[in-house]
C-alpha cells in the first residue's frame, strides 16, 4: 500500500513546488524584488506627464489653427472670384433679355424669386438668390461704377462693375476682387475695390 501511495504524494509535491517555481518566475517579472511581496497595483500618469501630453497637444494647435484659417481665406477667395464669374454671366444674359435696358447696375436686378411672378428688368431670376443679396462665403458683392445713356426716355447701362470684398479683412479673405463689363477679374491687395493686380 505504501508503495503505490508514495508516486502520488511525490508527484503532487512535484506539480505544487513547479506551480510555486512558475508563480516566482511571473513575480520576478512583473514585480520588482524589493516589492516581490507586496500586493499589486496598476501605475497611472504622473502630473509632469500629463502636463507634458496637455503642452504637446496647445503647440499643435497654435500650429493648425493658423493654417486652417490661411486655407480658408484661400477658399473664399477662388469663391469670390468665382462668383464674380457668375455675376458677369448674369449681366450677359440680362443684356440679351432686356436690350433695352443694357445691364444691370444692382444684384436684386439680375436675382428674384420665380414664385413671385414672370422674370422683369427688376428681378431678371438670371442669378442665384445668395449671390444675388450680396453675401456669400464670406465676401460681400455690389455692382458699381455703372455708366449710362438715355434712348427714347430708356435709361441704358453701357457698363459697370462688380466687386468682391472680405467680410473681415485678413480672416475671411485677404484681396478684393472686381470684374468689368469686359470680363477681366482684378485684385486689391489691400482688401478693397482699388483693383489694379490682374489675377492670372
Amino acid at each position: 500500500m505504501k508503495l503505490t501511495r508514495f508516486p502520488c504524494l511525490r508527484g503532487g509535491r512535484l506539480q505544487r513546488n513547479s506551480r510555486k517555481r512558475t508563480a516566482r518566475k511571473q513575480n520576478a517579472w512583473s514585480r520588482p524584488a524589493e516589492n516581490a511581496g507586496a500586493p499589486w497595483s496598476c501605475g497611472g500618469f504622473t502630473l509632469m506627464e500629463l502636463l507634458i501630453v496637455m503642452s504637446i497637444m496647445i503647440i499643435l494647435m497654435l500650429i493648425a489653427i493658423p493654417n486652417f484659417l490661411s486655407m480658408k481665406a484661400q477658399a473664399n477667395e477662388t469663391s469670390a472670384m468665382q462668383s464674380l464669374r457668375a455675376i458677369y454671366q448674369a449681366e450677359i444674359q440680362y443684356q440679351t433679355n432686356f436690350p433695352a435696358n443694357g445691364f444691370a447696375c444692382s444684384l436684386s436686378a439680375l436675382g428674384g424669386n420665380p414664385a413671385s411672378g414672370p422674370p422683369g428688368p427688376q428681378a431678371a431670376q438670371v442669378l442665384q438668390g445668395d449671390l444675388a443679396s450680396g453675401q456669400k462665403s464670406g465676401y460681400t458683392f455690389n455692382i458699381v461704377n455703372c455708366t449710362k445713356v438715355t434712348v427714347n426716355n430708356q435709361d441704358m447701362y453701357t457698363s459697370y462693375e462688380a466687386t468682391a470684398v472680405p467680410q473681415a479683412v485678413g480672416k475671411s479673405g485677404h484681396r478684393g476682387f472686381c470684374i468689368d463689363s469686359g470680363g477681366e477679374i482684378k485684385a486689391d491687395l489691400a482688401g478693397g475695390t482699388n483693383c489694379t493686380q490682374a489675377v492670372q
